[in-house]
Order: structure tokens, then sequence, then C-alpha cells
């Protein structure tokens, strides 16, 4: 599996597990790692992918504090891994609850091997932590991170690419309702405006493939319409299943 160039010097890697999206931005002698997988052994071979496109050092931004996003950022030690303030605190916070669920998942599933690694996987929080907006330079690239407001979670963060590529974490989900088990389903579509303003290119979702304004957009409508069937006590009117339609009815305020 390799990484796939969606623009110059930005790449993508869809993994078959999850649906789960990496990035990555090549620069003049530095790259940026976006997201770092679920365990060891599957962020080594993220790693391995980086190093068959650059040898350059790397920075590691996480998009938020989901197993699946970072479990992997021990195996890219010493470098620096950004990602917004609250990530940090809710990785020391649920970190082995959300190991304790995915390894029941994969047993369950009869993955024991995949468990182990789970179980094995060292909690190793961002130590870069942004409060609104941090622009990085990669190798002479702009790359700004930017807190837009709370929605898959209380600390998603955006990564824009100059005026270009914007990788929009679980904000933004492809091929599969968006998942609202730590969501604010209030505040989301307003945070999915602010996202769809930065858009002039490709938006890599985490999840599935990658997108555009106009889908940022329609899901913004649909998280709305998702509002809008909780609050009139009908969310069995809403765009998703009823069990997401459920979960999402939990999360918002009554």
């Amino acid at each position: 599996m390799n990484f796939a160039e969606i623009a110059d010097g930005v790449f993508v890697r869809r993994h078959e597990s999850l649906d789960l999206n990496c990035g990555l931005v090549v620069g003049d002698g530095a790259c940026l790692v976006v997201d770092t997988r679920s365990d060891l052994g599957e962020a080594a071979d993220l790693a391995a992918a980086v190093r068959r496109v650059t040898p350059h050092p790397w920075t590691v931004v996480n998009t938020h504090a989901h197993y699946d996003h970072c479990f992997g950022n021990a195996a890219f030690r010493p470098g620096v891994i950004w990602a917004a303030r609250g990530c940090a605190e809710e990785l020391r916070a649920t970190g082995e609850a959300q190991r304790a669920a995915r390894v029941a998942e994969l047993l369950a599933g009869g993955h024991a091997a995949a468990a182990e690694r789970v179980r094995r996987a060292p909690l190793d929080p961002p130590d870069a932590l942004v409060d609104d907006r941090a622009v990085l330079d990669i190798g002479g690239r702009e790359v700004t991170l930017r807190f837009l407001g709370r929605g898959h979670t209380g600390h998603d963060l955006v990564v824009q690419v100059e005026a270009g590529v914007v990788f929009a974490g679980d904000l933004v989900e492809e091929g599969a309702p968006p998942a609202f088990e730590d969501a604010f389903p209030a505040e989301w579509p307003d945070t999915l405006g602010r996202l769809q303003a930065l858009a002039r290119g490709p938006v890599v979702p985490g999840h599935g493939a990658v997108v555009d304004a106009a889908f940022v957009g329609a899901q913004r409508a649909e998280l709305r319409a998702v509002l809008a069937a909780v609050r009139s006590g009908r969310p069995e009117q809403g765009p998703y299943d009823a069990a997401t339609m459920r979960v999402a009815a939990s999360r918002v305020p009554p």
C-alpha cells in the first residue's frame, strides 16, 4: 500500500483497516505526517511507507485523540507531535478505556494478534499544543493547524497545506455516517461551515475517499438535519440509521 499524491508534494495513504486516511506533506528537507494509526505495528508500516517517499525528518500531527489516529505516536518519536490542546488531556483521560473497547472488539472478531498489538501500544500524548492556530514551516511549505470548533470531538484539529489541501480528520466522513459517541452535534455544523470556507482544493476525511468543499457542505446540511430531528423529538426522521441517530440524540443537550 503506497501513498497517493493528490497535490504537489501532498500525499494520502488510505488503509484497508478502518478505511483510515493518513497524510504526508513533503517540503525541502522536512516532512509532516498526519495521524499515526492504531498501534506500533501499524505505525511502523506507515513510517516505512513515508520513507519510500522521502528520507526527510518528520513532524507529526494528531487530528484528535481517538485510538486509530494516535496510538501509533511512539513509533514517530523523537519527532514533535502537534495537536489541539484538548487532545493530550483527552488521550490521558480516555486512552485506557479506548484500548479496552478496541481489544474487546478485535477479540470478538477473532483478531487476537491485532488485539495484542493494541494492548501493548504505549499512550504517547502530543507535546506541541494548539489553542487556536499555529503555522508550521515544513521545509519552506506553510502548513496551518486550526482548531475551528467542536464537532466530532471537543478538540478536532484541521491541517491546511498552503491554500490547497485540507486534512479534516473525522470532522468529515466519507462512506459511513459520522461518529457521534464523543461528538458535539449542536456545534458540529458551524464548525463544518468554517472548514468549508477554508477548502480550496481536496479535502481529506478521516476515513474514506478524498472529497471537496461541496461534500463538506452536504455533510453540514446532514448534520443540521440530525440536530433538527433530535430537537423536534423525532430522531427517526434524521438522515442516518436508527443506531447512529440514537447516539447523536444522546449527545444533544436538553
